[in-house]
């Protein structure tokens, strides 16, 4: 590995060991083996740097969120059984100790102090919106259009940003995924069953 990928990777151990606020450049320094000029040389700045880290620490649990698949295992995509399963998945993700989840609020709670990482971090959330559709809806991300991202795809990271802040805040009363899916089939029933 290079400069960039080490400070990358202790980037990553740093963000995990201590947050984002508490993580100097020192820090990442010395997790990584590399000198103070590398991370200005690549990345710009300590917490452009730690924006990347929390972004692949992030796409890293990515995996974690798809259903299973197969012709006996998998649900069908676009059904409420689809839904609860992928939502289970993700609550999986955050009920560990020393959940990567803690540092999503952590990040939210101080955007307005770094514009930089904020408008860095709003145009990855762009495509998390993107990603996130195809384990709910099937298909493949690269064919979502831009429609679906600004409609379905932010639908789902509203519910996980808030699914995220209730976890951290007090996971004995966080939903599950059988609360939320049940929550959906009200909500959806209270429409008409999907008829406008």
């Amino acid at each position: 590995m290079g400069h960039r990928e080490d400070l990358l990777e202790g980037a990553k151990r740093c963000l995990l060991e201590k947050g984002f606020v508490r993580t100097t450049a020192r820090d990442i320094v010395k997790e990584s083996g590399t000198n103070l000029a590398s991370i200005g040389y690549h990345y710009g700045s300590k917490d452009k740097l730690l924006a990347e880290a929390y972004v692949s620490l992030v796409e890293g649990l990515s995996d974690d969120f798809a259903p299973a698949v197969g012709p006996v295992e998998g649900s069908e995509p676009g059904s409420l059984d689809r839904f609860q399963e992928v939502w289970s998945n993700i609550i999986g993700t955050m009920q560990g100790p020393g959940s990567l989840w803690r540092l999503s609020v952590e990040i939210v709670a101080m955007g307005d102090q770094l514009p930089a990482v904020r408008d860095h971090l709003a145009l990855a959330q762009r495509e998390a919106a993107r990603g996130i559709i195809p384990l709910f809806l099937g298909g493949r991300e690269e064919d979502v259009p831009e429609e679906d991202v600004d409609s379905v795809g932010k639908f789902y990271n509203t519910l996980m940003t808030g699914l995220i802040t209730q976890w951290v805040f007090d996971p004995t009363t966080a939903p599950d995924a059988d609360q939320l899916t049940e929550g959906l089939r009200r909500v959806i029933e209270a429409a008409g069953g999907g008829r406008n």
